[in-house]
């Protein structure tokens, strides 16, 4: 397995628990918007210890950007990035996912799912080719919405968030299940793009087969 020593150029959350990380891009790395890599924290505490993580970034640009949600309830590697900065050194394996945009369809994320999808977003949105694509974006409060300004001015009408755990006025208050899915969707001949928790996938995916959709059009990660 390659490994590339990527040094770290900036730092900063995005919202309480998730950090965004820029990094440096090494010379011919290359990836499809929704895959990612192998991430671990390049000391000799941590550097064995890698955690698989998406790019954020556009393929063309010249660095990487990774959205990590920090987990502070145990000492893992998340809770260590939520330390590491700017000037630190990662370490960055081959690239691998499932997850590539396949046509126009429905994006159902949940919570830190967003971010394979992000990519995907902004390189569609640079083509100017979003258009038509839907995102239900599931989260707990309003709180946890990740890119939330951007992604609305992405999608404008196609962004939907739901909140599980919290009433927001002009917003919905409940789960994805299938009532939701049959209520809020059409056509389900179309692709769908699945990313949350397995739980979360497992319960989606379980629905959208139980309406119609074939495995063929939907897109989840292995």
């Amino acid at each position: 397995m390659t490994e590339y020593i990527v040094k770290i150029l900036e730092s900063f959350y995005v919202t309480h628990d998730v950090k965004c990380f820029i990094v440096e891009k090494p010379t011919g790395y290359d990836f499809i918007p929704g895959q990612g890599t192998e991430v671990s924290i390049n000391t000799s505490e941590w550097k064995n210890q890698m955690r698989p993580f998406t790019f954020t970034s556009l393929r063309e640009q010249h660095h990487l950007e990774f959205i990590i949600k920090i987990y502070r309830d145990h000492n893992g590697v998340t809770n260590m990035l939520g330390k590491t900065n700017a000037g630190a050194e990662l370490i960055l394996h081959d690239v691998f996912g499932a997850i590539q945009y396949k046509g126009k369809g429905v994006f159902i994320a949940g919570g830190s799912g967003i971010t394979p999808f992000i990519s995907i977003f902004r390189d569609l949105y640079k083509k100017k080719e979003l258009h038509g694509n839907k995102l239900i974006y599931s989260n707990k409060t309003s709180e946890d919405v990740i890119m939330d300004f951007e992604l609305k001015n992405m999608l404008k009408e196609d962004y939907v968030k739901l909140y599980t755990r919290q009433n927001v006025i002009g917003f919905v208050s409940r789960r994805i299940d299938r009532n939701y899915l049959i209520e809020n969707i059409i056509d389900f001949n179309q692709h769908f793009y699945v990313c949350g928790t397995s739980d979360f996938v497992k319960s989606i995916t379980g629905y959208l087969i139980d309406l119609g959709v074939t495995s063929n059009s939907l897109v989840i990660e292995d």
